[in-house]
């Protein structure tokens, strides 16, 4: 049986698991992987929370609240931080979380929510938790959760970017602006980023959907080239950059001024001006180069 209910989602996931197979065997890595989930499902079972499921080395929770979701991240990450055995692996999570409209079908939920929660987590960084304002708005003081703005982020499905929060779980927020304040965004002077391709041009903002590069036709910008993936690369506004995501099997170069730098199965954000080359380096690409620059609208 399906019924909508509100929530909070979260997912949280080992950051550099790779590395960690790599490094340890795959019988070892396995078992620390186990270990990390199991902490980290005691400690949403602290909270009120529920575990829906286990994706490879990624748990989803529900919470009832935003302050339940909210305070068991904190305590997460303070958990890998405060094991000896998760420190001497080098162990980091990064967790994302959001709390809407979701569709709870017997173990499993499904919905908006969910969507929102994993695009937070996907933006979250090694050692890092990132939740939608919305999430914290109604949070007081007095729950002990501190956070700071992050800028916006684009999540499919939705017309436009959504604000986005990083929540402070380190001992020492002293520092750190409350949640009151820091929800009160201050719009500025828009942002574009203008791309110019042989005799095509494209300028995009904070507001517009990822420019997507690749072979295939249904990219922004469709380039016929052997050493062009099908799906190579995108460009989306996000943490108040506009930002490179290269996805392809030969790599992307970005080259500012004199210098150039080899992005693959990366990000690198673009700033004021340059070129970028798909597949090769300018030297061996010659003349079909996407020109970018940033300005202000």
């Amino acid at each position: 049986m399906s019924k909508n209910s509100t929530l909070t989602i979260l997912f949280a996931d080992v950051s550099g698991s790779t590395k960690l197979f790599e490094l340890r065997g795959n019988v070892a890595a396995r078992d620390i992987i186990a270990a990390v989930l199991n902490a980290l499902t005691e400690v949403a079972h602290r909270h009120g929370g529920k575990l829906i499921k286990t994706i490879g080395d990624e748990i989803m929770c529900t919470f009832p609240g935003a302050v339940q979701g909210l305070l068991a991240s904190t305590d997460m990450q303070r958990r890998m931080k405060s094991d000896v055995a998760f420190v001497q692996d080098n162990i980091g999570i990064r967790i994302g979380l959001h709390h809407g409209e979701a569709l709870v079908e017997e173990n499993d939920v499904f919905g908006d929510a969910v969507n929102v929660a994993a695009r937070m987590a996907a933006i979250a960084k090694r050692d890092q938790i990132v939740a939608t304002a919305s999430t914290s708005l109604k949070i007081t003081n007095t729950a002990g959760v501190r956070v700071r703005s992050i800028g916006t982020a684009r999540v499919a499905g939705k017309l436009l970017p959504i604000e986005i929060v990083d929540v402070m779980w380190q001992e020492d927020i002293s520092h750190v602006t409350t949640v009151q304040r820091v929800v009160q965004f201050t719009k500025t002077q828009r942002v574009v980023l203008n791309l110019r391709f042989l005799d095509r041009e494209f300028h995009i903002d904070e507001l517009s959907d990822p420019f997507t590069l690749g072979r295939e036709e249904s990219h922004t910008l469709t380039i016929e080239s052997d050493w062009v993936s099908r799906d190579h690369a995108m460009i989306e506004w996000k943490k108040g950059h506009f930002i490179l995501t290269d996805r392809s099997t030969n790599g992307t170069w970005v080259k500012i001024g004199n210098e150039e730098f080899l992005v693959h199965r990366d990000v690198y954000p673009l700033r004021r001006s340059g070129t970028i080359s798909l597949g090769q380096s300018h030297v061996a690409e010659g003349g079909n180069l996407l020109h970018f620059e940033c300005g202000e609208a």
